[in-house]
């Protein structure tokens, strides 16, 4: 009984974690790039694409399943169509194209579900797998919904090397902030 409260803790906490830190992103993002949006949903530097593939990596299923709660709630109250099978599809999308990723990856790159073995070029690999599989799935759902101006070739480069970039801007500053904490905690001591 008490691993079940244990794992059923470590679940909801993954979810609300992933939830909360997704969302709270996705904002600063928007303020920080509103200058660099190609498109409904298109954005050059999108940093929430290295937090979903990072929460994702971390907490796996629950960690996908509170990124796609908190899309589709983004999306439903933000700039999309309210039109809720759009925002479903969308939210679907952003949570579980990184978890999907992580699944090829882990299992095709022979990387360890707890990431003791994740060095660069794997690093890069989950990146890319996951840029192409979100920038791909995005733009097939926009263009099967028929939003205006989505769902083109321009929209899919744009939406991966968006992701792309801001997959690599959010690892960077997660390592140079890492790297302060490491320095900060030196001369602590």
């Amino acid at each position: 009984m008490l691993k079940i409260f244990s794992l059923t803790r470590e679940w909801t906490a993954g979810f609300l974690i992933s939830a909360i830190a997704y969302g709270a992103l996705f904002y600063v993002n928007s303020w920080l790039t509103s200058s660099l949006v190609f498109g409904l949903g298109v954005n050059w530097i999108y940093l929430p694409a290295g937090l979903r593939l990072f929460l994702t990596l971390i907490f796996g299923l629950p960690g996908a399943m509170g990124i796609a709660l908190a899309s589709f709630l983004i999306s439903y109250c933000g700039d999309f169509p309210h039109d809720l099978a759009i925002c479903v599809g969308v939210g679907l999308i952003s949570g579980f194209a990184p978890y999907i990723a992580r699944i090829f990856v882990i299992s095709n790159v022979k990387l360890e579900p707890d990431l003791s073995n994740l060095n660069l070029p794997k690093l890069v690999i989950c990146i890319l797998v996951y840029a192409l599989l979100s920038a791909g799935l995005h733009q097939f759902w926009f263009a099967t919904n028929a939003l205006d101006d989505t769902g083109t070739l321009n929209h899919f480069f744009v939406m991966f090397l968006g992701d792309v970039l801001g997959s690599l801007l959010l690892i960077c500053v997660i390592k140079y902030g890492l790297d302060v904490l490491k320095k900060l905690k030196k001369t602590a001591c």
